[in-house]
């Protein structure tokens, strides 16, 4: 695994310095999402090979330091799933989905608002039907009741804490129908936002693919425009790669997704 780990990350080590040197704006590049993703799943790797985790044995001096670090370097190697957010630069669907969520901030305010007033009203409720009243001692308080509150209205239902009084599974019955209405709200509008952000970027992918194709129509086989970009034959817009003088996509091409997307 560590030889296989090697190879991947020399490779995405060498692709992200490659389009360093290309990109036109080196400031541009290094504020991009995308970009800073890529060096967060890089990083852990080197820092592994620089640091070593285990001390060495009769080396009782700075174990807490030891200690410390090496809870860092464990933090860093889970960073590496980071890894699965480049797929977003090569699907339509993750940059679909994070321009949802950029677009969507506003829908998720409100469900969170929603949720944190009906889990501020049943808490209450519960542990009064349940504590007070038949002496329960799962509902201790209103704070424990809380991670009640919110598994019930979400509709997960862990089972560890469950009302056993008929008060207190009326609140319970109350607590799941509402967050049903609040999760069902939000969600609407948020599944129109996803399917116009996809029909939008969807547009912008065609209409990029056909101006390539219009300035790449005058070039034959061979043959390079002053730009660097090789004629490639137009067949499919998701076929389309644009290819610079080392082989690799442009990092700074001239027309840009709508706002807010990856």
């Amino acid at each position: 695994m560590f030889i296989v780990e090697t190879v991947c990350v020399a490779w995405f080590s060498l692709e992200f310095a490659l389009r360093f040197i290309q990109a036109r704006s080196k400031l541009q590049f290094v504020r991009s999402p995308l970009n800073v993703i890529d060096a967060m799943a890089i990083l852990p790797y080197y820092v592994s090979l620089v640091v070593q985790e285990e001390p060495e044995p009769g080396a009782e001096r700075g174990r807490g330091y030891l200690d410390k670090l090496g809870l860092v370097l464990r933090i860093l190697r889970a960073l590496r799933i980071l890894y699965v957010m480049r797929l977003a630069r090569h699907s339509l669907g993750l940059q679909t989905l994070g321009l949802t969520v950029r677009r969507s901030t506003r829908e998720f305010g409100l469900l969170l608002l929603f949720l944190c007033v009906a889990v501020t009203l049943f808490s209450p409720l519960v542990h009064l039907a349940e504590s007070e009243l038949t002496g329960a001692h799962d509902f201790s308080s209103i704070p424990a009741s809380y991670w009640w509150a919110i598994i019930s209205m979400t509709t997960v239902g862990y089972g560890d804490m469950v009302p056993r009084s008929i008060p207190g599974q009326v609140v319970a019955l109350s607590s799941i129908l509402s967050g049903i209405l609040i999760m069902a709200f939000p969600a609407t509008s948020i599944f129109h936002m996803f399917s116009r952000s996809y029909q939008e970027l969807k547009q912008e992918h065609s209409r990029l693919f056909k101006e390539e194709c219009a300035s790449t129509a005058a070039l034959g086989p061979g043959e390079e425009s002053e730009g660097g970009v090789a004629y490639i034959p137009c067949s499919h817009p998701e076929t389309l790669t644009l290819l610079s003088n080392g082989g690799e996509a442009s990092a700074n091409n001239t027309h840009t997704l709508p706002a807010g997307a990856f």
